[in-house]
């Protein structure tokens, strides 16, 4: 038989592609067991996977001995067949990354102030090496961009969304620290318990918010907090901390852009914020968006981290 006639009783029923790939690691590794590891699975599984194939193609394929797996005269005969279609997955597999690079056009993409000025420079830069041919179109807002009516086309956000025709997939967090400059702290002093802050000058937001709340709920009484400054501009908030005008909640990878800055309060239960990246259903026939969405899921859990 030869190795189309091969080809052809391979696909005379339905079959997992795993299952040969299975086959082909059994035949070159010359054992389960060593199969299995080579492929990341487990060797029952493995195990499983030839007997579905002897079972749907109703031939033997390998020989059980006491040193490993002996292929039948059949299965090297089918092996031909098998590395074929391999080579074909390959193929196709490198015909989809060629796509991905040859990657042209305009994608939007909508941040939050802060994600947008700490965390995305230097994602952006490196994805410009790597997809030269996408321009990116960045809209700063923190409020949330409408992808069903294509304000953009890539978000990243902090809320996951409910429309079931958004893709939504969750990167990472980001952690909040209590933190002051270390000038600020030289003249004030470093609070030790949640109740020293009625002691220190505080940053936040114009509308009371957070900080009130998560004081009443350590039972400092939110009325005798006191801001040196209130402002709904993220970026202002974390310039005055770095001038030392006195003590903010900023995430960690804000904090961790100046050496100066000295985390608080390490005993406080603050919240983590949950990134989402949130993409259109569209990724799946947009080489541009698909391309862009993969580099940021790859590159931005790792600087919420940091």
């Amino acid at each position: 038989m030869n190795a189309w006639n091969s080809y052809s009783q391979m696909n005379s029923g339905n079959f997992d592609w795993s299952l040969v790939r299975s086959f082909l690691a059994a035949l070159e590794h010359g054992s389960l067991l060593a199969a299995a590891r080579a492929t990341g699975t487990s060797q029952p599984t493995l195990g499983r996977h030839i007997a579905e194939l002897e079972s749907q193609w109703a031939v033997v394929l390998f020989e059980r001995t006491g040193r490993g797996l002996q292929p039948t005269a059949r299965a090297l005969q089918l092996a031909q067949a098998a590395r074929a279609m391999d080579a074909a997955a390959a193929h196709l597999g490198r015909l989809a990354g060629s796509a991905e690079r040859d990657a042209a056009g305009v994608v939007r993409l909508s941040a939050s102030q802060p994600v947008a000025c700490w965390v995305l420079p230097s994602v952006l830069a490196g994805m410009r090496d790597a997809l030269p041919r996408i321009d990116v179109e960045l809209v700063v807002s923190n409020a949330l961009s409408n992808l069903l009516a294509r304000e953009a086309d890539i978000a990243l956000r902090m809320v996951r969304p409910q429309q079931a025709s958004l893709v939504a997939r969750r990167i990472g967090q980001a952690a909040v620290w209590a933190c002051a400059h270390r000038d600020y702290l030289g003249r004030r002093g470093i609070p030790v318990q949640p109740t020293d802050l009625l002691a220190h000058d505080l940053i936040g937001s114009v509308a009371p918010g957070d900080i009130e709340r998560g004081a009443q709920a350590l039972g400092v009484d939110a009325a005798r907090l006191r801001f040196a400054l209130r402002t709904d501009d993220l970026i202002a908030q974390w310039q005055a901390v770095r001038a030392g005008l006195g003590v903010a909640f900023m995430t960690d990878h804000v904090i961790a852009t100046d050496p100066q800055v000295q985390r608080l309060l390490p005993q406080l239960k603050l919240p983590r914020f949950p990134m989402w990246l949130v993409v259109h259903r569209e990724i799946r026939t947009s080489a541009r968006i698909r391309a862009v969405y993969d580099y940021l899921a790859a590159q931005v859990p790792a600087l919420l981290a940091a």
